[in-house]
Formats: C-alpha cells, structure tokens, sequence
C-alpha cells in the first residue's frame, strides 16, 4: 500500500527536522517496552555511580581520582534524565528502585567488587560501558522518532556522555592492561560476559542464558574510606607549610601568593575523597540528593586541577609540592557521615564573607596572573552553587543556620589532626617545601626571589586551615 508523502513549502524539513516522513510510517516500540528498556538504563547508570563513587577514595593513581569523579557527576546528571523520563510516561509507583534482572545486579556487584584497578577499569570501560552503548543505540534505532522523541534526545546526550566516558575508559585500560594478564582474569572475563547473557543483554533485548556464579561478590563489597595515594604524593602527612596565614598576611605580594592557591586548589583532592565517603555511606536520601553532591564532588576535583595546571603553567613540578590527605584521612575515619558533610558546610560559610573566595580572586586580579585570576573567579562562582547545596540538604536538620554552622564548628575542632604524633611516629617531617617550590617559580618567571617569602616556614601544628587557634578549638 502506497502512502502519501507530500512536499513541504519551499521543501523545508517535515516534523521539524526530526526524521523523514516515510520514517514515521512505521509502527515502533510501546511505550510498556520503552519504559522497560529505559528503567534498565536506569539502573545501568545508576550502579556506574556508585562503583565510581565506592573506589574512588582508595584509588590512588590522581588521575583515575579524577576520572572517577567526572565519570560519577556523568552518571548521576544520566540517572536524573531517566528517573524523570520513565515519570513523564507511567504514574507512581515508578519501580525505579527495583533490581530489573538478578543476573545485572551480579554483573554490577562484580564489578563493584573487583580486587585490583584493572579489572575495575575492564569491567566498566571495556564491559559495562560497551554493553549500555550498544542498548542505547539499539533503542533510538527501534523507538518511534516522533512519539518518543523526549526519550531519543535523553538517549542521545547519555550516548554522548558513555562515549567520552569509554574514550577515556579505553586510554586508561590499555595503559594497565598488562597487569591483568592472569588466567584468574580470564575466567573473570566470561562470569562478566555471562551475565549480561543471562540478563539478555543489558537491556533486554537479546535471548537469555544460564546465570553465572558470583566470584568476587560471593561476600558483599564493603567501602574503604581510607584515602589513598599514589608515589607522586610521597609525603601525604606533611603539614609543613601553612598556606592560609601567607596568603592572609597583608605584608606578602600577590605573586607568590598565587602559588600558594594553586597548592590549596590542587589540595583539594581530598574533597571528592572525603564526599565519596558521605555518599557511599549515607542511604535514606532521595536521588536528587546524591546527583548534587554528586556534581560538588566533581567541582571539587576541577579545582584541583585547576592547580595542577597552575603549577605547571607556573613551571612548578607539582609533585615536588607536598599535598596532604591529612583532612579527607581524619574525616573518613573519625566522623559519621553526617558530621562530615556538617564539617564541610562550616567550611563553605566560611568561603563566601569578604576574606574567602572574593579575596582569593582579589589576589589572582592583583598578581597579574591571568589564569590565578581566572581559576579563582570559577572557585568562588562554584562556592555559590555549594552554599545552595548545604541549605538544601544539610540545613533542614537543624532549627536554624546558626545552630549549624556551630555544630559543624564543634564537629570539626573533635577531629584529631595528629601533628606531632605523625612526626614521631616517622611519618613525617613536615619538612617545609615551600622555598624549593618558589625558587622554581621565580626561575620560572625570570624574577629575583623575595628574600622574607622565602623564609616563610609556619606550619598548621597549632593553627588549622580556617586560621583558628588549635589549642583554643580542643
């Protein structure tokens, strides 16, 4: 049967570009088997969250910290999509909670439970990734473009993010892939491979085999929140050099003190460390909760990036500078979740008065360094998006902001920062590492170093990061 396809004024695209109009003809997918489908990538994306967020603390190569912290806000900005995609198309309950195979959440906790970085980064980038790819082309190929387009465009951007996620993921595992080469490897390989079988594929499309036996999820994974670092950062205990007091000491110029915010953006590492462990181990929130500290866990990282750059726009060795888990270390072993987050928001007060994000771009604007100043100006705009962050999710638990910002106050002064214990358990020196870094700088710049910015040599043994007295706070 023949059907009519007239043309357009000025033969302009028909269905607004869209698809052909003869490619509408055809009947697709109902919307029972979109909504089925969609709830597999759901919960995809949503397991891909937490194997990001659950490793990314004790991971110690910086780079992958990094990745995993993108990679998390990637998926949790896609779970968000979804969750509000399968709303718009069935009435509550939705079911979004609910396990859409046994042979996925095996999947999913193998790879959550992976003994070793490579076999993680095979079984996300090189398993689970290509397998959500495959499922999501699949079903903008097989939906109808027209009736389900809100459904195509979120597939459309989430292809669009697996895809840099697995370019990245593809980079990584080549660089390692010779440390998995073990025939234990193998055989997990096909348990992997197997369970998507059973599954019938990730999303269900394709006939389903016997399930595989669990191998590393025969006991369930448990989260390590001891920060972890690799042989870049030699001296993660050190606390030998107090960049807060320079950087408010009015007497230093503006130059140097540029270095000093690359040291306390690159510092930040310990940020996502530290909200990786408030996620993972707080379980009672609604989602929306999670996709926001989800993408300060990213901002976090960004800036320390930011310093990674800075340094070496700066022609630091940023190895050379002695960045410290010390924070994000205590943290995670000292406090519950809810105080660490409650530490956090007294933090972020702390950073929006004259004396914190606005007088760090003051600085930047000063020095004459471009990218200090830019880098800055991004730090203090991320600061508004945090401070909304903790009045929306942490602010509710208590009668008023005052209350607290004090209980945070006090959450933060119990924490034991051993400073001289760790010196006299060998840990550390603290050595002050200070004036190397600034004498490669001035090289760097081709400028005489300052003989008093030079000697600078306090240390945080009695005064902590918000400039308050130590033995007064304990």
């Amino acid at each position: 049967m023949s059907m009519l396809s007239p043309e357009t004024i000025r033969k302009l695209p028909p269905l607004a570009g869209i698809a052909r109009l003869e490619e509408g003809f055809r009947a697709a997918l109902s919307v029972e088997e979109c909504v089925r489908r969609l709830k597999r990538f759901h919960y995809a994306f949503r397991r891909l969250h937490q194997i990001f967020i659950w490793r990314l603390t004790s991971e110690p190569v910086y780079e992958l910290k990094m990745a995993f912290s993108l990679h998390a806000h990637y998926c949790a900005e896609q779970v968000t999509q979804l969750r509000q995609r399968v709303g718009e198309m069935r009435e509550p309950p939705l079911g979004l909670d609910t396990i859409p195979h046994p042979a996925l959440e095996i999947f999913f906790d193998e790879i959550l439970a992976s003994p070793d970085t490579p076999g993680l980064l095979f079984g996300i980038y090189r398993s689970a990734l290509p397998a959500l790819h495959e499922g999501l082309e699949r079903y903008r190929r097989e939906t109808h473009a027209l009736a389900d387009h809100p459904s195509v465009r979120v597939c459309r951007l989430a292809l669009a993010d697996v895809e840099e996620m697995a370019e990245y993921g593809n980079a990584a595992w080549e660089a390692c892939q010779q440390e998995a080469a073990h025939p234990d490897f193998e055989a997990w390989k096909a348990i992997l491979a197997g369970a998507l079988c059973a599954a019938g594929g990730l999303d269900g499309t394709q006939p389903q085999a016997n399930m595989p036996a669990r191998w590393h999820s025969r006991s369930p994974a448990v989260y390590d929140g001891t920060p972890k670092r690799d042989h870049r950062f030699p001296d993660p205990y050190n606390m030998g050099v107090n960049a807060e007091l320079f950087l408010y000491d009015e007497s230093f110029p503006p130059a140097p003190k540029t270095l000093m915010m690359f040291y306390k953006r690159l510092r930040e590492i310990d940020v996502p460390e530290m909200m990786a462990s408030i996620l993972a181990e707080t379980t009672d929130k609604p989602w929306s909760y999670y996709r926001d500290m989800t993408r300060q866990l990213w901002d976090e990282a960004r800036h320390a990036m930011m310093g990674e750059i800075g340094f070496a726009a700066a022609g630091v060795d940023w190895p050379r500078v002695m960045v410290n888990f010390t924070w994000s270390l205590a943290l995670n072993t000292q406090l519950k979740p809810i105080e660490r987050h409650a530490v956090l928001y007294f933090i972020e007060q702390g950073l929006m008065p004259k004396t914190g994000k606005r007088f760090e771009w003051e600085v930047g604007q000063a020095s004459g360094n471009p990218l200090a100043a830019l880098f800055q100006d991004f730090d203090w705009a991320d600061e508004v998006l945090h401070a909304r962050i903790g009045r929306d999710w942490y602010l509710p638990a208590f009668p008023d902001p005052r209350t607290a910002v004090e209980y945070g106050d006090r959450c933060w002064s119990r924490v034991l920062m051993g400073w001289r214990e760790w010196k006299e358990q060998g840990l550390t020196q603290h050595r002050n590492w200070w004036p190397e870094i600034y004498l490669q700088a001035c090289q760097h710049w081709k400028i005489e170093a300052d003989a008093r910015v030079l000697a600078y040599q306090t240390t945080y043994e009695s005064v902590r990061a918000d400039l308050k007295n130590l033995s007064a706070s304990s």
